[in-house]
């Protein structure tokens, strides 16, 4: 933490002198709520002995779906939602009748969850209630739950289990089992496993943060759980938006335990096994991710700040003409304000807004424009006039509007938790989409005050809370997340057949459904490059699938290398932006000329051919709370030994990316999963599981594709809705194993595919731009283990319990000769942009790939479709990597087809067959 000075020196260099000096005074007005209406609640005790339990079991009776169980000190409560999810409630016996549920994280309610039969069996030492997925054995003598699957294996059993002080704190105490590992909470910066950590439930602003460093902006409390060499997977989501924890094993390494400061002791079971189904019941109960316009997954620029408007039309310029850099979307931070406040323009550097906004759309760019959470106390200033009336802002106990300084200088707060005041908010929103705004970016809305950091309003403040009434220690962790709902319903008011993009910096569960996320103030280091990595795939295992970081780091100058390396890596996540600090030198494409410029004007080309595939993983999220996103441990459950891995990623269904994150490396070891995989530069197929070492020179980073996937991508655009008629390419890397013919080494390779098992070098990486001219990106999903099915298209989707991806795990040579492998790649298509596709607008295409070996060699390729919507390419061009041989025969729905031709690179054929239902490709 900084010291005093060091904050009043940064303060006055970052926002001047008075509202550095009206951030000093609200310390002391601080101190004075403190003595005049009390403080906040006491930190939660480590002690499990200082909590009372429920204690021995006496009675319990069943209504519907739920059962309550009365014991001696305490009653608890258990709802089955499903066949594997189970809430649990509990309360001292003292307490009376609960009150209804109320939750700002849940959307869906118990009466829409299908009827769920379960059996409750009675003996002397338990109580159990078991359905065909899972099993809760309540002790009768200590009331402590154990889940067990319908084997009777412990999937999580309560240590100390549940328990409540005389303060109003509540807890639960679970027991680590020992090759556990811990997974979610939302944004940390820890690693990606959370084992033997502490992790605070408080949105916190950092003021830019260290590894290791808790809390900061978006706190998820939902925790996945993992163990018994990745056959068990669960996970609890603890609904309490007071301040809490959870400690991991940091203060007994054999317990785990969470709890808040006040509250309902109330969490959700869910078990798995596989993380993919957890994480589709999470957000079956809290909502998916929200589908976005397309070109919110195009390139975003910004700094802290762009101003006056002759500087932006210049940065549109250098993306335009002078430097030929794809672009979507230019952000404008607070500088475009009149003195900060919010939804106002400053004159004098934007005297026509409207008028600039639309010469930028003429240009093909988005305009998203930010709104803080604090309004300028100023009597002059329309916002503030118009919310005393209304009396929107939140308020000290005495009735007075809460101050505190922010960027304006003393700011007063919307009370978000009034629905009466998200209306309000949301029309100052219609105020933006009037002069054209596209997005908003919500920043500042911990809420984050000036001081030292962490600094955030008193717990004696109050809160509407939806008509309930509260204070801030229950409104703080959900306020951000009420920003965003009222920001993405005020877009949605003002523009009603067009999708939103909100972009926050705070939030809670269920956030996803109103906005994406950032990581925020991150530092242009290399730890913090790497860092990257596990925030995002973290965020993605918490419900929050679109998601970024700052791309080159928030403070600090980045060098050429590391601002490349951190593109490289961007380009494979969710939300794709640059954005630096107010001091900070220009962090665009091109600040440090050539070669960097060439190189990342060339990976940013790149994002834009994989748009299609993106979209498709994107669109995935919003139906089964998969992530674009996927870490190792996710993708690859069954694999034990990649649990671990923590800088390799899928990135949807079929992408393995290893990106660099040390300086300097000319070489990275990849750790590649079990099966047949293509080295993406060099049309190389290795076999994992194997350890790979991979030359990195700055052009290139280790992108692998899963062999018997077919990958969609398009034209080489600078920007969504350029593009005229094209083809849509279909990059196909054919499964290995075809019986009766081998390479010289003896491994099956009917094709001249080359065949490397085992761990191999390197090589040289074939220049850049010559492979990002070929190559692309794809999708798929697979039906569920239990049949479950979540689809707004219509369709079977869900989640797998081993690999989300496949419908058939790689196959040997035998199977493959039998003609019975089968692997399938998804692609989702719509406007992009409206919300036609749920009214079938859209166009979901099944690639169906099929090897067989009856006779000659065949790869036989099938499309399935489902949806109305007609894009807009004209032709379909087909890529068959990883083979030196032309087909014998080509055909198409029956119609011989002319010659395919090699690609320059030699490992690679290309044709054009148009539209078709039936290909087959044929090698005697």
């Amino acid at each position: 933490m900084a010291n005093p000075l060091s904050l009043v020196i940064r303060g006055v260099e970052e926002i001047g002198l008075r509202p550095t000096l009206d951030a000093v005074g609200y310390q002391i007005r601080l101190a004075w709520y403190r003595v005049r209406f009390g403080g906040g609640r006491q930190p939660l005790p480590d002690s499990p002995a200082s909590y009372r339990r429920p204690g021995r079991v006496i009675a319990w009776d069943r209504a519907a779906q739920t059962v309550t169980v009365r014991c001696l000190d305490g009653v608890i409560v258990l709802t089955v939602l499903a066949p594997d999810v189970v809430r649990v409630q509990c309360r001292p016996a003292s307490q009376g009748e609960q009150r209804p549920r109320s939750s700002y994280a849940v959307v869906r309610t118990d009466d829409a969850w299908p009827a769920c039969p379960f059996d409750i069996v009675e003996t002397d030492a338990a109580l159990r209630i078991g359905t065909e997925r899972v099993h809760c054995r309540i002790d009768k003598p200590s009331g402590a739950l154990t889940f067990l699957d319908d084997r009777d294996r412990v999937v999580n059993a309560d240590a100390a289990g549940m328990g409540w002080s005389s303060a109003g704190h509540v807890v639960c105490h679970k027991w680590i089992q020992p090759d556990e590992r811990f997974y979610g909470l939302g944004e940390r910066t820890s690693g990606l496993d959370r084992r033997g950590g502490r992790f605070e439930n408080w949105n916190s602003d950092p003021q830019t943060y260290e590894i290791g460093q808790d809390p900061i902006y978006l706190c998820v409390p939902f925790l996945l759980g993992l163990h018994s060499d990745g056959q068990q997977g669960y996970g609890i989501f603890f609904d309490n938006p007071f301040r809490g924890r959870f400690d991991l094993g940091a203060h007994d390494p054999q317990v785990a335990s969470f709890g808040a400061r006040g509250g309902e002791l109330c969490y959700t079971f869910i078990y798995g096994p596989a993380l993919t189904a957890v994480l589709d019941r999470y957000t079956a109960l809290t909502g998916r991710q929200a589908l976005p316009p397309l070109w919110a997954l195009g390139y975003h620029q910004s700094r802290w700040s762009y101003y006056p408007e002759e500087r932006v039309r210049q940065l549109a310029a250098d993306f335009r003409e002078n430097y030929d850099v794809g672009c979507d979307a230019i952000h404008l931070d607070i500088h475009a304000m009149d003195g900060y406040r919010c939804f106002t323009w400053d004159g004098a550097r934007f005297p026509d807004p409207a008028a600039l906004i639309d010469d930028l759309h003429r240009r093909g760019f988005k305009v998203v424009a930010i709104a803080d959470a604090g309004i300028k106390v100023d009597p002059t200033y329309w916002v503030y006039r118009d919310g005393l009336e209304r009396g929107v802002f939140c308020a000290l106990p005495d009735g007075r509007p809460f101050k505190g300084p922010v960027w304006p200088g003393n700011c007063v707060f919307p009370d978000f938790t009034a629905p009466r005041v998200r209306r309000w908010w949301g029309q100052l929103v219609e105020r933006l989409v009037e002069v054209g705004v596209d997005g908003v970016w919500n920043d500042m809305n911990e809420p984050a005050i000036f001081g030292p950091e962490g600094t955030t309003m008193p717990d004696v403040v109050q809160h509407d809370l939806e008509g309930s009434g509260g204070h801030h220690g229950e409104a703080h962790n959900v306020y951000g997340m009420q920003m965003a709902r009222a920001t993405a319903e005020g877009l949605a008011r003002a523009r009603p057949d067009e999708r939103p993009l909100v972009i926050t910096r705070s939030g809670w569960a269920g956030v996803q459904r109103h906005a994406a996320s950032w990581t925020a103030d991150n530092q242009a280091t290399w730890d913090q490059l790497r860092l990257t990595i596990p925030m995002v795939a973290g965020l993605g295992m918490s419900g929050v699938a679109f998601t970024g970081p700052d791309t080159g780091g928030f403070l600090g100058q980045p060098s050429a290398e590391l601002f490349t390396r951190w593109l490289q890596l961007s380009v494979f996540l969710p939300l794709f932006r640059s954005h630096t600090y107010l001091h900070d030198p220009d962090q665009e494409p091109w600040s440090w000329g050539e070669p960097t410029l060439g190189i990342n004007r060339r990976w940013i080309e790149y994002r834009y051919r994989l748009l299609p595939y993106l979209y498709t993983a994107l669109w995935q999220s919003t139906q089964t709370g998969v992530p674009i996103v996927r870490p190792l441990v996710l993708a690859f459950q069954d694999q034990s030994e990649l649990h671990g891995v923590e800088d390799q990623f899928m990135c949807g269904d079929h992408l393995l990316v290893a990106p660099v994150v040390e300086e300097g490396a000319a070489q990275r070891s990849v750790s590649l999963p079990a099966g047949p995989w293509y080295d993406v530069w060099r049309d190389q197929l290795l076999w994992g599981p194997a350890r790979v070492d991979v030359d990195t020179p700055l052009e290139c980073i280790p992108v692998f594709a899963r062999a018997g996937a077919v990958i969609p991508t398009g034209p080489p655009i600078r920007y969504v809705g350029q593009a005229p008629r094209h083809p849509l390419t279909l990059h196909i890397y054919p499964p290995p194993g075809l019986a009766g013919c081998v390479d010289e080494k003896g491994n099956p390779d009917p094709m001249g595919w080359g065949l490397a098992p085992g761990v191999q070098g390197g090589g040289s990486a074939p220049a850049l731009a010559t492979e990002l001219d070929t190559e692309g990106a794809g999708a798929k999903l697979r039906p569920t283990s239990d049949g479950r099915t979540s689809s707004s298209a219509g369709m079977s989707l869900g989640t797998s319990g081993k690999n989300p991806g496949w419908e058939g795990e790689p196959v040997d040579g035998e199977t493959a000769a039998r003609g019975t492998a089968q692997f399938v790649s998804f692609l989702y298509e719509d406007d992009g942009r409206t919300y036609a596709f749920r009214e079938g607008g859209f166009l979901l295409t099944r690639f169906i790939l099929s090897p067989m070996a009856t006779g000659a060699p065949t790869l036989h390729l099938t499309r399935e479709t489902d949806g109305d919507y007609l894009p807009d390419y004209d032709d379909l061009e087909i890529v068959v990597h990883g083979t030196t041989r032309l087909p014998d025969s080509v055909t198409a729905d029956g119609r011989v087809l002319g010659q395919a031709r090699v690609e320059e690179c030699g490992r690679a054929l290309r044709l054009r067959p148009g539209f078709f239902q039936d290909l087959q490709l044929s090698w005697d």
